[in-house]
């Protein structure tokens, strides 16, 4: 994703062969793995498997990925809500400011081109793997 690729993934809507289902439950479970072991959301490195395999576009991969983060933390914190008490004025700032930087995403979003995203966020997604690896290492020490 960082430097593209010489052979590139056609972008489609989305629709894969069944041949690439296996592909796709394989990294899924991969994912999943990983993120079990380094305790990281898995969000951010569905996105890749999402471009690379099924072809989808970067911004809808983004999107895909941030409706199952989003489910599941509903789910998740409904699930919690009764066993504690949040502290409902920083929560709704949080959200808040959340809710306005997606707005400011949005409006971002359609000045940068997919390519260029895509770029930065393999980038991204690289320094914060580096970043996990060396704190695990370091408290391991």
């Amino acid at each position: 994703m960082i430097r593209g690729s010489s052979a590139k993934v056609a972008e489609t809507s989305g629709n894969f062969s069944l041949k690439k289902t296996g592909l796709v439950v394989a990294q899924g479970l991969g994912v999943g793995l990983l993120t079990g072991l380094l305790g990281a959301g898995g969000g951010f490195i569905i996105i890749p498997v999402l471009v690379q395999v099924t072809g989808l576009p970067m911004k809808k991969a983004i999107g895909t990925t941030l409706v199952i983060i989003a489910a599941n933390s509903l789910i998740g914190f409904g699930g919690d809500l009764s066993n504690f008490s949040p502290n409902w004025p920083f929560l709704l700032l949080f959200s808040g400011l959340s809710i306005l930087g997606i707005f400011i995403g949005i409006g971002l979003s359609q000045r940068i081109p997919g390519a260029k995203l895509k770029s930065a966020f393999g980038w991204f997604v690289l320094i914060m793997g580096l970043g996990m690896l060396v704190k695990q290492g370091l408290e391991l020490l």
